[in-house]
């Protein structure tokens, strides 16, 4: 694959940002359909939120087994079959409605130029609001001792020993504090305003360890109400990463989630595409976010050939 700078004026039927799950899809079925899709990444690999998942993924029905990273090499592996132009290590910085359609400048300087746009950026875990206040730290650790959101980096944590917060009450919250109490946590607490996550996890964790209601958190001290724990684990859930696109006035949710038609993940801006995480539109997964380039591709398709 590719990852040269872009200097010709070739306009794409497609850019596509972002090459995860959802992204990499919709680039293959663009291009298996004998479209020209173009695909830009801003991390060095493929993958998306795939890379941050270490753990073999029974979830998924077509790769039972597989790790995030063995499933971001096979969507690597079909792109380089499907001959996709694919940009790597190429941050967008800004896109733009233009006549010819969408302009898209890359932080190397890069200006590309498509007839269709494609948002698969995906999200970011939620950190806590004085972590946000602070945006050149680290976000997947803020603070010394403060975790937040799930992925390799809760892996590669030593909890032996450890006393261990854990705020938020949904699937993620539950899972990681039993990961961590599986891996020799000497206490593990969960603070949930509410508790939303499955049964099967909640069953499994002692009620005397779960904290309902509303807490404060201090995560400079790693204290919450008062008491000290050695890891703070933030699960606030996700918000989307399309920050770049502000200019292109997309219709919003409550959460600001990019709203699009669900028959096509067009969104209110025409020619417009948002899939996967970034949307919000299935339960988020890989299987859901390949689903969703599918559907943008074919929408796309859709509307080159009846002459839009």
């Amino acid at each position: 694959m590719n990852n040269r700078l872009m200097h010709d004026e070739q306009i794409y039927d497609a850019i596509i940002i972002g090459a995860g799950a959802g992204g990499a899809s919709c680039a293959l079925w663009l291009a298996r359909l004998g479209f020209a899709p173009l695909l830009v990444e801003a991390k060095a690999q493929v993958g998306g939120l795939c890379l941050a998942h270490p753990f073999p993924d029974d979830w998924n029905a077509s790769l039972p087994g597989h790790t995030g990273p063995e499933v971001a090499e096979n969507l690597a592996i079909s792109l380089r079959r499907a001959q996709v132009p694919l940009l790597l290590s190429q941050p967008v910085m800004a896109v733009e409605a233009v006549d010819a359609g969408f302009a898209v400048t890359t932080r190397e300087g890069n200006v590309l130029h498509g007839r269709h746009l494609v948002l698969a950026t995906g999200t970011r875990a939620r950190s806590l609001p004085s972590a946000d206040a602070a945006p050149a730290l680290d976000r997947a650790r803020p603070f010394p001792g403060v975790l937040v959101g799930p992925g390799d980096h809760i892996v590669a944590e030593n909890f032996q020993g450890c006393r261990v917060a854990v705020l938020g009450g949904g699937d993620n919250g539950f899972e990681n504090a039993l990961y961590a109490m599986d891996h020799g946590a000497e206490e593990v607490h969960v603070y949930a305003r509410t508790v939303r996550a499955q049964h099967q996890f909640v069953r499994r964790l002692p009620p005397s360890r779960v904290m309902r209601g509303e807490y404060q958190v201090d995560p400079q001290t790693r204290t919450v109400n008062g008491r000290a724990y050695d890891i703070v684990m933030v699960f606030y859930g996700w918000e989307p990463c399309v920050g770049f696109a502000e200019s292109l006035g997309l219709a919003r949710s409550e959460r600001g989630f990019v709203q699009t038609d669900m028959s096509t993940a067009q969104t209110s801006c025409e020619g417009v595409y948002a899939i996967g995480e970034v949307a919000q539109r299935f339960h988020p997964c890989v299987v859901t976010a390949m689903a969703d380039g599918v559907t943008a591709a074919k929408a796309i398709q859709t509307r080159i050939e009846s002459g839009h």
